[in-house]
């Protein structure tokens, strides 16, 4: 699998995930109203670390099994696998227990062990706990709600597709997420991404933004007149950069 750079990475953190969405449906073969968003809602519950990035490991749970502890190499097996993929790494994490929540694989022991191996964070439909202590760990996390304990938490497999919050993810796609939720990119749809992303911020910035932003003195009817002019503008250079409308 192609991987974008280290520092391809870096700038895709410095704006949002709807500004990289903006982007995607630009170059993405799927149908944006299907492909882009969460089903279910989810809590970005470390909003002041800003957007992440990286690579999904995936990883299926069930707390409230207690019979998965007894496959002793689980552990083992599971951590042995993802320090193994190369980072930066997004843990994935479908909890089979949803909607109901029975107990969290987070916590202030996984993430700093995660984080050790190279993970930046997670995005789980199940809960996490020990906020405070995740947070100063470095350890991102978007997740379903809060709990108090782990009750029977195993991994129960891992490196397969799972689908979290109505969105399916593939083991190694890239994720970019924030406190609006996240995409998770396909292959093909990687390379062009951050060239996208910074294309349509600055189309918008310099088109319907601009023409928003610059009525001081003017009426209702010339605000509206410079408002349509902008937004065809804004769409004519997105159909002339990707073929596509760019709609605003």
């Amino acid at each position: 699998m192609s991987r974008l750079t280290h520092a391809e990475i870096l700038e895709l953190k410095r704006w949002n995930t709807p500004t990289i969405y903006n982007g995607w449906e630009q170059i993405t073969s799927c149908d944006p109203a299907s492909g882009g968003f969460n089903l279910e809602e989810c809590h970005d519950f470390m909003p002041q670390m800003g957007p992440m990035a990286g690579y999904a490991v995936t990883l299926r749970i069930e707390p409230s099994v207690k019979a998965h502890k007894e496959v002793e190499s689980a552990w083992a097996d599971y951590r042995a696998c993802m320090a193994a993929l190369p980072g930066p790494k997004i843990v994935v994490v479908e909890d089979l227990d949803k909607p109901r929540v029975i107990g969290s694989f987070w916590g202030e022991v996984n993430s700093n062990t995660h984080r050790a191996l190279g993970c930046v964070g997670t995005i789980t439909d199940g809960a996490i706990r020990d906020v405070d202590e995740m947070s100063d760990a470095g350890f991102k996390a978007l997740a379903r709600r809060l709990c108090v304990g782990h009750a029977h938490v195993v991994p129960v497999e891992w490196d397969i597709p799972v689908r979290v919050f109505g969105t399916e993810v593939e083991p190694g796609q890239l994720i970019h997420a924030d406190q609006h939720g996240f995409l998770a990119i396909p292959e093909k749809e990687q390379e062009h991404l951050l060239e996208a992303a910074r294309f349509m911020d600055s189309n918008e910035c310099q088109t319907v933004i601009a023409a928003a932003r610059e009525v001081q003195g003017m009426g209702t009817g010339e605000i509206l007149k410079q408002v349509n002019e902008a937004g065809e503008e804004f769409s004519r250079r997105a159909r002339k950069k990707y073929g596509g409308g760019g709609e605003w």
